[in-house]
């Protein structure tokens, strides 16, 4: 999605985020807010595998890439078919889940990272993340995206509606608070959560948060401070990284192209 901000350029917003975290019904807020200031959005769909859109999406992959006779045709399996047509899609471009990890999906992220100023938006069910070791599996995923994209970042902390985020934003900020609800679990895994959460210190000290009810369209205010903040975070910090990676990046795309294209060829 991008939007336009009060930077010369359109500001791309990249929303990611684990299965039934929100991000559709977050991106379809973010879209009926920017349609009202009268700022319409340009919103991309890179989801092959999404049924119905509850907005309209500029660029729609489905239309250049048929998900299930990518499956049919290649004997793929639903993951490998989403990999598969984001590759096919990235064909198409002009120089998460599986995007953040693809070979396309970093094609594709630098692509528009070189053009535009561009944040991560992560979106994440706070619902669904009051056992700590939900919460820190999340927190893993947000870091891992982060030091792979390389992109300043936004962790959203969706459906406020159900569960305030306050209690999500105290385990971040205090660790003693986090090890007591850890101290509440018993399984084998409370150890290895207990080991990782002081390695991920550093990743909280300087994490922009948000809490928002893309139902209810609470928080968006909030969201915008955030994101004008990683706008000038990315013109200050990440600009020349950016170019940097986009550089090193030319002289691998066309490899990756030609390696898809006889992997494509060869299974036909």
């Amino acid at each position: 999605m991008a939007a336009a901000g009060e930077s010369a350029a359109p500001v791309c917003v990249l929303v990611l985020g684990m299965a039934g975290s929100g991000k559709t019904t977050f991106v379809q807020c973010l879209a009926a807010h920017l349609h009202g200031q009268r700022c319409p959005p340009y919103v991309i769909n890179l989801d092959p595998a999404v049924h119905e859109l509850p907005f309209p999406a500029n660029i729609d992959i489905r239309d250049t890439v048929k998900y299930k006779e990518v499956m049919k045709q290649y004997g793929l399996g639903p993951n490998g078919g989403i990999v598969t047509s984001l590759n096919l899609f990235a064909t198409r471009f002009d120089q998460i889940e599986v995007f953040t990890w693809s070979a396309s999906g970093t094609i594709i992220t630098e692509a528009l990272a070189s053009s535009f100023p561009s944040v991560v938006v992560y979106v994440m069910d706070t619902s669904r993340s009051t056992n700590p070791i939900t919460f820190m599996s999340n927190m893993l995923y947000a870091c891992s995206i982060l030091y792979k994209t390389k992109l300043p970042f936004i962790v959203v902390m969706n459906k406020t509606d159900i569960i305030d985020h306050s209690f999500a934003v105290e385990w971040m900020q205090d660790f003693e608070t986090f090890q007591d609800a850890l101290n509440q679990e018993t399984s084998y895994v409370s150890n290895l959560t207990r080991s990782m959460s002081l390695v991920l210190d550093e990743f909280y000290s300087s994490l922009k948060v948000v809490g928002v009810s893309a139902v209810l369209g609470t928080g968006l205010d909030d969201f915008f401070v955030q994101l004008s903040k990683a706008v000038e975070e990315y013109e200050s910090q990440f600009f020349d990284l950016v170019l940097y990676n986009d550089q090193a990046l030319n002289s691998e795309i066309q490899e990756f192209f030609e390696n898809l294209m006889d992997l494509l060829d060869s299974s036909s």
